[in-house]
């Protein structure tokens, strides 16, 4: 018995350069019809990008039809701006915050909280869900976030983040459909009952996933190391297969796992998620969507 396509979201971060923009806007357009469930768009590293992730929200919101969810982090920044922005989001119509502790500024080796700042993401969320009017997500860990002691500790973390106020999660990505099934068993069995969407990460190019995997500790099997040493060295096309198909493999076991939600990090370039979706049953209504002035 087939199960229904799973519903899925999307991960987009800010542009930086003009033509970095036409790639953002490019990439909601072409991905907007297949309806997805919501799309994120990203701080940078130390909140770097705070105001081009606003416009690039308030962009999306006004003129792709879709759901979009605003990255807030609490790096750099004092209680009353981050609130302050919240309010911005509020006001612009946005009604979900994906809440993040934030990594550490560039330059320093770990999270230190601004002296007048929220210290934690557990206190962020406290925050914005005392306002009553926002949808919160937050980010999990199948795999000890680098930070942390510890698989069981990072259930915790998620469990206290989820009490505080949020409603689901999405994962870091992983390479194994075990290690989303093992952390949402260890979840199940920590009281979680929120919906935690599997991560997906369509592989653009392995050098850059392998640094991507490095920072955030996530572990890389021997036998996909192997398969795709070989495979940059056939070229970029046969690269460019085998990420398609481990990625469409990897999105099938978790469905027949009963995984009814996949959001997938788009690195702002639509095709590979549009064949993997397209491979799960999920295609665009419609040919495409036009921008609104």
């Amino acid at each position: 018995m087939s199960r229904p396509a799973p519903k899925i979201s999307f991960e987009f971060f800010p542009p930086k350069t003009l033509d970095a923009s036409f790639r953002l806007w490019e990439t909601a357009r072409a991905l907007a019809p297949l309806r997805p469930d919501f799309v994120s768009v990203t701080y940078g590293a130390g909140g770097t990008t705070r105001k081009l992730t606003h416009e690039a929200v308030t962009t999306i919101n006004r003129h792709y039809g879709v759901n979009v969810a605003a990255h807030l982090t609490c790096v750099e920044a004092t209680r009353a701006e981050t609130l302050e922005i919240v309010g911005s989001y509020a006001d612009a119509g946005i009604r979900e915050i994906v809440a993040l502790r934030g990594d550490a500024p560039r330059g320093q080796d770990r999270f230190t909280p601004h002296p007048d700042g929220f210290a934690s993401s557990v206190e962020l969320i406290e925050a914005i869900a005392a306002r009553g009017d926002l949808t919160i997500r937050v980010g999990a860990y199948p795999e000890p976030h680098p930070d942390s002691n510890g698989a069981d500790a990072d259930v915790a973390w998620l469990k206290r983040k989820l009490d505080a106020g949020a409603t689901s999660a999405m994962t870091q990505f992983f390479f194994e459909p075990e290690t989303f099934f093992r952390f949402r068993d260890k979840c199940a069995a920590a009281g979680i009952e929120a919906p935690i969407i599997p991560g997906i990460l369509p592989i653009q190019g392995w050098a850059g996933a392998r640094r991507f995997a490095a920072a955030c500790g996530t572990s890389v099997p021997g036998r996909i190391e192997a398969a795709f040493d070989k495979a940059v060295a056939e070229g970029p096309e046969a690269e460019r297969r085998l990420a398609t198909d481990l990625c469409i493999d990897l999105c099938g076991k978790l469905i027949e796992g009963g995984v009814d939600r996949l959001h997938f990090y788009t690195l702002n370039r639509p095709e590979m998620t549009l064949d993997v979706c397209a491979a799960l049953g999920i295609r665009p209504e419609g040919n495409g969507l036009e921008a609104v002035a």
